[in-house]
This record gives C-alpha cells, sequence and structure tokens, in this order.
C-alpha cells in the first residue's frame, strides 16, 4: 500500500484540525455548521421526515474532530488530541441539548411512540457496529485518497452521528431516558468505529513519516495507546451484542403471541391490529365493538404456552388499557397508553 506524501498530510491537518481561536474561520464552520445541523436533525426527527435527517446528516460537521483525533492518536499529538476529544464531547452535549429544548416546543402527545426516526435509533445492534467500522474505514481512505473524495458526502449520510443525539435530546424531554441512553449508544457506536478505522487507515498509509518529513511534530506511538482504540470498540460491542440478543428474543416473542392472540381475538369478533414485544414486554393492540375481550383469557393462553414469564399489555380501542403482569392472575387497568 502506498504511503502518503507530505502534501497529503498537510492536506489531512489541515482538513481535520479545528483551530484554537473560537473566531477562526475553522472553529466558526464548525459551530454554525453544527448548531444548523442540529436544528434540521430535530425539526426531521420531529417531523418523521427522512429526507430532512439526511440533510442534516451531509451538513453536520462532527466527523472532522473525530476523525481528527485518530489523526492525533497516530500522530501521538497530545495537544490536538485532547482538544479534538473536547470538541466532540462539547459538540455532542450541544446536540443533546439542542433536541432538549426544542422538544418543548414540538414533543407529541405519545412522546414519539410511533415516530419511525425514533424506533430506528433507540434499539442498537452489533450489525450497527459492522456498519459503522466499513463506513469510518471509508471515510478515512476517502480523506487519504483525493481520487476518491467525491465519497465523502455518501460516507456523512451512512454514517448517523447528530441524529442520534437529537433523538436523545428529544427522549430526555419526554422522559424516556433508557431510550434516550440507546440513542446515546448509537452515537457512540459511530465514534469508536470512526476512530478506530481511522487509525488503522492511517497507519497503514504511513502517516506518521510523511508528517516527520513534513516537520510536524510526532510523538513516540505507544503499545496502550492502540490497545485503548481497540477497547473502545470492544466496551460499544458488548451492550450492542446485548441489545442484538434482546431484539431476537423479543421477535421470538412476537412470533408466539400472534397465534394466541388472533385465536383470542376470533373468538369475540375482535381484530388484532397489532402484536409488538420490546425488552421482553408483548403489547397486544386490539379492535372491535363491545363487550370488551376478557384480559385475563390471553394471560392464560400465553402461560399454557410456556409464556408465563413474559409481561403483557393489552390496548383495547376504545376501550381501556389493562396489563397483565407476568406470573399473576389478573390484569389491572392502568392510565396511558
Amino acid at each position: 500500500m502506498a504511503a502518503v506524501d507530505t502534501a497529503a498530510v498537510e492536506r489531512m491537518t489541515a482538513t481535520l484540525y479545528i483551530r484554537r481561536p473560537w473566531n477562526s474561520p475553522s472553529s466558526t464552520r464548525f459551530w454554525v455548521l453544527l448548531i444548523l445541523a442540529s436544528i434540521i436533525a430535530t425539526a426531521g426527527v420531529v417531523a418523521d421526515s427522512t429526507a430532512t435527517v439526511i440533510g442534516a446528516m451531509i451538513v453536520a460537521p462532527l466527523m472532522t474532530p473525530i476523525l481528527g483525533t485518530a489523526l492525533a492518536l497516530v500522530l501521538a499529538d497530545r495537544s490536538r488530541l485532547i482538544r479534538n476529544v473536547l470538541l466532540v464531547l462539547a459538540g455532542a452535549a450541544a446536540v443533546v441539548l439542542l433536541g432538549y429544548l426544542i422538544g418543548f416546543l414540538a414533543a407529541p402527545p405519545d412522546a414519539f411512540a410511533t415516530n419511525s426516526q425514533v424506533s430506528s435509533r433507540i434499539s442498537p445492534k452489533l450489525i450497527d457496529l459492522l456498519a459503522a467500522l466499513a463506513t469510518g474505514t471509508v471515510g478515512a481512505f476517502a480523506l487519504v485518497r483525493t481520487d476518491i473524495s467525491d465519497a465523502l458526502p455518501g460516507v456523512a449520510i451512512a454514517i448517523s452521528l447528530v441524529p442520534p443525539l437529537a433523538v436523545a435530546g428529544l427522549l430526555i424531554n419526554v422522559g424516556r431516558y433508557h431510550d434516550a441512553s440507546e440513542s446515546a449508544l448509537l452515537f457512540g457506536t459511530n465514534v469508536a468505529a470512526i476512530i478506530a478505522t481511522g487509525t488503522v487507515v492511517f497507519l497503514l498509509y504511513r502517516v506518521r513519516a510523511a508528517a516527520e518529513a513534513a516537520g510536524r511534530p510526532v510523538g513516540r506511538l505507544r503499545g496502550p495507546t492502540l490497545a485503548i482504540v481497540c477497547l473502545l470498540v470492544l466496551l460499544v460491542a458488548v451492550p450492542l451484542t446485548a441489545g442484538s440478543l434482546s431484539v431476537a428474543r423479543d421477535q421470538r416473542l412476537e412470533a408466539e403471541v400472534k397465534p394466541l392472540a388472533a385465536s383470542w381475538a376470533q373468538a369475540a369478533d375482535w381484530q388484532i391490529a397489532s402484536v409488538d414485544a420490546r425488552n421482553g414486554v408483548v403489547t397486544v393492540t386490539a379492535l372491535g365493538l363491545p363487550p370488551e375481550l376478557d384480559a385475563a383469557t390471553l394471560r392464560q393462553a400465553m402461560d399454557d404456552a410456556g409464556l408465563a414469564g413474559t409481561d403483557l399489555r393489552i390496548r383495547l380501542v376504545g376501550g381501556n388499557t389493562r396489563l397483565c403482569s407476568a406470573r399473576q392472575t389478573t390484569c389491572v387497568i392502568v392510565a396511558g397508553p
């Protein structure tokens, strides 16, 4: 693999290192674009508009300091490393804060329960890490190779940075703290993947040697530094693996409960609108005319099918919502959706 030259190193550092003064062109560009991208992303999430969210991805500049962190790691430039990490953290906090504040103006009554932009970002899985690793590799590769720099807009769309943070802010506003943490985990996954793959690509293209040839200060790259990068990926892989297993379990629960719910509703001339499982809790929504369905009957059918340890929530359209807890023989009426 060919090494980069000194001109490429100068171009990369000029692109990835945001200058220290707050009124410098690179700094003002970063913060203005980040704030605008945050507003666009939050508005897109609230409106459940995929096109608007994609627009925010293209505008968002967060990938710059993240790849800058990888470059500073490779060059063992401690001051640049600390500055880029602080920029990523401050930028992420700003996006979450803007999402939280906009939530006061635009949070729907259902607390985003039916919003597809939200639901797609609160269940990160191991496959998301794999996609992030591939996307981060493309981003670093496009930065090193000027002949494929046209791929960068596609990388901006593929790697989700600002939208998960906007979702986290909106969900904090409506009190969905666990889901907000899941959305933040998706952001963390993408950050870890970009840093890890960026570090590998920069090392493979021998950026350190080119930087030394260009007269730039290059520190000693220690083994523990690379170990920390690997640890970052492993740290996000653990909850993502747990998330993948949880999603698989929920899908299995849905498949097992659907025929039971269909038989239960059909016996009373009702219809099942949906059967959803999330975090081990099955929610069944049924439509029909009075008299209402007997919730305890479905609870018993699930117990007989070996699902006694699964919580059941039944929503009767036109009636009340009933919660049938695991290992209980009675169902209670609950308020809210």
